[in-house]
């Protein structure tokens, strides 16, 4: 069966800007190295160190501040005092504020491999003395919660009902012993 040429045509014209939008050059993401080579700088549009620093303690409009700055700017950009501003709102006390703080700015997840690697897990290295890092069965949104809404870090401070938890329970994900670690799609 032959097509038209017409009908060609028009194929052609359908397809043809599926090709010009596959480029990965978008034209000022480049620069030309000291030796002359093309270098590609990218813009960092998302920052994840610790989870739910960002959506839990944050109002919406600081969320780009948050993921377009380093951690170096964290206490310049006043993030503990957002941080604290959030616990004192939801009266968890001094403790509970300070030691989210203190652990949570400057933004990052802390890693101290000089540490026994069995204690590995998040923010065990600021509440255990433990390696830190995270590991992959690690609930962190419900540690998160439980930090923040429990009484884990001031046992004098009262459970806020129903926020220590997320209620997903980790155990619907299986993980080997060797890389990649996950189980497969399903």
């Amino acid at each position: 069966m032959r097509r038209s040429l017409a009908t060609r045509v028009f194929a052609v014209a359908m397809v043809l800007p599926l090709f010009a939008a596959c480029s990965d050059d978008d034209n000022d993401n480049t620069m030309t190295g000291p030796d002359g080579t093309t270098v590609r700088v990218y813009s960092q549009v998302e920052r994840l160190g610790n989870p739910l620093v960002s959506e839990v303690f944050f109002a919406k409009r600081d969320h780009d501040l948050h993921n377009t700055t380093a951690p170096a700017t964290d206490v310049a950009n006043g993030f503990r005092t957002k941080i604290k501003s959030f616990t004192d709102a939801f009266n968890r006390g001094n403790t509970i504020g300070n030691t989210l703080d203190a652990v949570l700015v400057p933004d990052m997840l802390m890693v101290f491999p000089n540490r026994t690697a069995s204690t590995s897990g998040w923010l065990s290295w600021a509440l255990a003395s433990g390696y830190g890092g995270r590991n992959l069965k690690d609930d962190v949104v419900d540690a998160g919660l439980t930090a923040t809404f429990g009484n884990l870090l001031d046992p004098a401070t009262s459970v806020v009902a129903g926020l220590t938890s997320d209620n997903v329970s980790t155990s619907v994900r299986t993980y080997g012993t060797t890389f990649p670690y996950l189980e497969a799609a399903r």
